[in-house]
Parts: C-alpha cells; sequence; structure tokens
C-alpha cells in the first residue's frame, strides 16, 4: 500500500493562544502518524476541506511555502526508499535520520565536487562539474532524483543529446566514464544499487577514442635538442627545455614539472610523486637533463622551485597552482608549434609528444614492454608509472640509455 503525505491542523490540540498546531500526517498499511512541523494556526483560517490556509490568513504565503517544502521532503525520502527497494512504515518514515535517507544523483554530486575541492583535487573537481553541467543541459528536469532513474533508456537519450550537440566521440567517453564513476560511487556510499547498474548494459568502450599518433621519432627528438633558438624568444626556448627535458626524464608531465623543486634531485637522481598516481618514479639525471636543470635552478635562485612556472608567494592554492599551470601549458604548446614549423616536423607538437615519443622510442629499441608500458596504445597511462616501479634502478638506468 502506497503511504500518503498531507499537512493538517491538528484542532483536538489548542495552544495557549488558541491555535492549533500543523501537523504531518503519513498514512500507510492503514496506519497514520503524525509528526509537528513546528507552526500553528488559528483554526478559522484554515480550510480543512483542502488542507490549506484560507485566503484571509495571516501570513498565507509564508505558512504555504512551509507546508509544501514539508510535503516535498518526505514525499522525496518515500521516493529514495523506494527506489532502493526499502520497507518503511508511517512510524519508520517520520523516525528516518537525514544521513539514511538516499541522496539524489545531484546531491551526491556536489558531495563529491566539494570532496575533491577540499581534498585539493582541483582537476577532479572540474571534470565532475563539467559531467553535472552536462546531464543538467540534456535532463532539463532538475536531478533531483534517485540513481535508478539513470537507467539504459536514459543513457541512450543522453547519448543521443551529445551527438546532436556534436560532442567529440573523446569527449563523449569523458562525459560517460564520469558517470559510471558517480554511478560506482553512489553504489559504494549506499545511495544506489548494483541491480539497477545500467553499465553493464550499455558499454561505454564504444566510443572511439583513439587520437592521432602523437610519438615523433628519435631523430625529430634531437632535431629539436640541436636547434638553435638564440634569437627567439624567452618563451620558445622555455617551451623547448621543458620538453627534452620531459623526454630526458621517462615523459615526466608538465604538472610534475612545475612542481619539481632542488629537493627532488638526489645523487644524480630525479626523485618525485606523481600527483596523478601518487607512485614513487626514481629515474637517473643524463648530462643534457642536468645542464637544463642547472640553467633554470641559476636563473631563479630565489625560488623553491626549478622551472619558473609557480611563484610559491603568489600561488598559495590548489586552485591558484592549477589555474597557473593550466595559463602556462597553454603558451608552452603554442610556442612548441611554433618550433615543429621551424623544424619542418609534421606532428601536433605539444609536451604530451614528449611524454609519447619517450615510450615508443624506448619500446622500438626493444626495452622490455613491461618496464616502459605502452603509453600510446593504453588508455591509462598510470600503468606507465606501474611498471616503473617494480623494477630496480639499475634495469631502469640500463634502458635510459636508449634514448640518446
Amino acid at each position: 500500500m502506497s503511504a500518503t503525505i498531507n499537512v493538517v491542523c491538528y484542532r483536538n490540540k489548542k495552544l495557549a493562544n488558541g491555535d492549533s498546531p500543523l501537523m504531518l500526517r503519513v498514512c500507510k498499511d492503514r496506519k497514520t502518524k503524525y509528526k509537528s512541523i513546528g507552526i500553528s494556526i488559528n483554526p478559522i483560517y484554515w480550510d480543512f476541506d483542502k488542507n490549506r490556509p484560507k485566503s484571509n490568513c495571516p501570513n498565507k504565503d509564508y505558512i504555504l511555502k512551509i507546508i509544501i517544502d514539508k510535503e516535498a521532503e518526505y514525499q522525496k525520502k518515500i521516493l529514495e526508499l523506494k527506489a532502493d527497494d526499502k520497507e518503511f512504515t508511517a512510524s519508520t518514515l517520520l523516525a528516518s535520520k537525514e544521513q539514511h535517507i538516499l541522496k539524489t544523483v545531484h546531491e551526491f554530486y556536489n558531495q563529491l565536487i566539494t570532496d575533491f575541492e577540499q581534498s585539493n583535487r582541483i582537476g577532479n573537481s572540474r571534470i565532475y562539474k563539467d559531467s553535472l553541467r552536462s546531464l543538467e543541459t540534456y535532463y532539463k528536469k532538475e536531478l533531483d532524483m534517485p540513481f535508478s532513474h539513470i537507467d539504459v533508456d536514459f543513457l541512450k537519450g543522453y547519448e543521443m543529446h551529445l551527438r546532436k550537440k556534436g560532442c567529440a566521440e573523446t569527449s563523449m567517453s569523458v562525459f560517460f566514464r564520469t558517470l559510471r564513476s558517480v554511478y560506482n560511487k553512489a553504489i559504494e556510499a549506499k545511495h544506489a544499487k548494483k541491480t539497477n547498474y545500467p553499465f553493464d548494459e550499455f558499454k561505454i568502450s564504444k566510443f572511439c577514442i583513439k587520437t592521432e599518433k602523437r610519438a615523433i621519432s628519435k631523430d625529430n627528438i634531437k632535431q629539436i635538442m640541436v636547434l638553435d633558438l638564440s634569437k627567439e624568444s624567452d618563451y620558445i626556448q622555455f617551451a623547448k627545455d621543458l620538453f627534452v627535458f620531459s623526454y630526458l626524464c621517462s615523459g615526466i608531465n608538465f604538472t610534475d614539472m612545475a612542481n619539481l623543486t632542488s629537493n627532488n634531485i638526489i645523487d644524480g637522481r630525479l626523485i618525485y610523486i606523481r600527483q596523478k598516481t601518487g607512485k614513487k618514479i626514481n629515474i637517473p639525471l643524463c648530462d643534457e637533463a642536468s645542464i637544463i636543470i642547472d640553467k633554470y635552478i641559476s636563473k631563479n635562485l630565489s625560488s623553491s622551485y626549478i622551472f619558473p612556472i609557480l611563484d610559491i608567494d603568489l600561488h598559495k592554492t590548489e586552485t591558484q597552482k592549477y589555474n597557473r599551470k593550466k595559463k602556462v601549458l597553454l603558451k608552452v604548446n603554442r610556442s612548441l608549434k611554433k618550433i615543429a614549423e621551424m623544424t619542418g616536423i609534421k606532428a601536433n607538437l605539444s609536451t604530451y609528444t614528449s611524454r609519447h615519443s619517450y615510450a615508443t622510442i624506448l619500446k622500438n629499441s626493444g626495452v622490455n614492454i613491461a618496464l616502459i608500458g605502452e603509453t600510446l596504445g593504453h588508455s591509462d597511462l598510470k600503468t606507465t608509472q606501474i611498471y616503473l616501479d617494480s623494477f630496480e634502478n639499475s634495469q631502469i638506468d640500463e634502458a635510459m640509455k636508449n634514448l640518446l
């Protein structure tokens, strides 16, 4: 039997001022329970047929708003309990504490975004915000609904919506992988049920996420390394140095280069923790990489960072650091495209090109694929670092000799 929710004027009880309390009335399985909503009204201003204040009631709009909000709150609780196949009675519904009530899709998204921001995972928070905005654009109704509403039909409709907007396959893949991640987290947090999980049937792997080849040849790498940029701007030279340094240092990505300090240089080795994966990287520094480090340390003696990307006095919060790195990366990649024009290299040169080139060149040199990871073919580049961590320094040192 379904439950009914409404607010009534409990005229059997009179307060000192002549008012009667307004009570939330829940009826289920022929059982009726009442709970005060915290306000009262003189019965002469109450329409007992409609269970609403009369038009001449003082503060009518204010009272009506409280009534509607309270009824909606408990209707939502019923919806969430039903979506999770949870049994309830009129008594347990009124006794339920907020922490035991399912979060809606919108509420859970916002909780995750807040958690990411509080843990300084700004990049993740941006991804989840973009995902939430995309869903809100598709689902014109608010996402104030349980996760059980996200079924295969919902996902098919969302896919059609994105395709009509001209969304790229790679972007659609990101949106759906993020939504799937949110759903999985909701299951772990007991806000969704595994039995309602739609991604076993709706396969995200169907989205084509193959990108153009990013790696360039060893000859192209050497061409960039010997390129004379003495007459070019400091930014062009800086872009070249970062590109070469990344290639020579196991494809270290831009964010990790930005975070490097002199403390990461120990006994001729580069030792740091990857921000993305939390994995420890320990590699030898060749002479060419050491020269680049010395160049920037000598230029920025007052800075805690090796490369002039972050400023400890200006970029204090994780959001400030994130925005600064994003801004510099954009300029660096623009400069690398100019370098590609100078050298005649037919590639969309970026800092990521050096990372892919590192992996591909070592692979083509016959280095153990388990040692370097096939970064160009993997959808998850974490694999590279996981494999690197499992080998001794001597093996890594020997493998790195193939770079030049």
